[in-house]
Formats: C-alpha cells, structure tokens, sequence
C-alpha cells in the first residue's frame, strides 16, 4: 500500500508565495515521476508541474517563471514552490507519484494521487 500525504497550502494575497510538499510511503520500490495537478471551480484538472526521477522538469506556461518543482528522492518527496501568486492560482493542488512496486513477477507501476490540498490567492 502507498500513501502521498501532503502539506502546505492555504490562503495568501497576490504577489504572495506557498510552498507544497508531498511525501509518498509505503511498500515503494522505485519512483519515477512526481508532480502536480490543479483544478480550479468550474474547470478541469490540468497539469502545473512534473518531475521526472533524474530531474527533468516541465511545467505549465501558465506557472513558467513563477513556480519550481524539486525532490528529494531520498526522502519521496516532491515539493512545489509557488512565488508571485496570482488570483488565477487558486485551485484544489493534487500531487501524484508513479510508484513501482515489488511484486512475485516483477515491478509494477501505479500511479498514485495524494488528497488535493486548497490554494486561495486574494487580489
């Protein structure tokens, strides 16, 4: 069983920054990619930033310049700094983790979702 649980979050004024965490645990094996995911009211869900286990980064145009992805793989852990908050960044965040796990015939990869964490950014 894997669990992401996440920290940060929270209300902020524009021009403002948060910092998220998400930490994965469990029975891992290896991770590959972390990152997170946005939904805002009324929208869908659409990437924000993504981490590959060597480093490679992609993040939206929306959040270029203004947000940074990094991890810890020693500790399963996937940050996300968010600087000059706009009030367009307000969103339920989720992060994910694609999770190897031990099993009899090999690894098997899963993609795993932490429980979304609010971001509210006021003009």
């Amino acid at each position: 069983q894997v669990q992401l649980v996440k920290s940060g979050g929270g209300l902020v004024q524009a021009g403002g920054s948060l910092r998220l965490s998400c930490a994965a645990s469990g029975s891992i094996f290896s991770i590959n990619g972390m990152g997170w995911y946005r939904q805002a009211p009324g929208k869908q869900r659409e990437l924000v930033a993504t981490s590959t286990s060597g480093g490679r980064t992609n993040y939206a145009d929306s959040v270029k310049g203004r947000f940074t992805i990094s991890r810890d793989n020693a500790k399963n852990t996937v940050y996300l700094q968010m600087n000059r908050l706009k009030p367009e960044d307000t969103a339920v965040y989720y992060c994910y983790a694609e999770v190897g796990t031990a099993q009899s015939k090999g690894v098997m990869i899963l993609t795993y979702w932490g429980q979304g964490t609010q971001v509210t950014v006021s003009s």
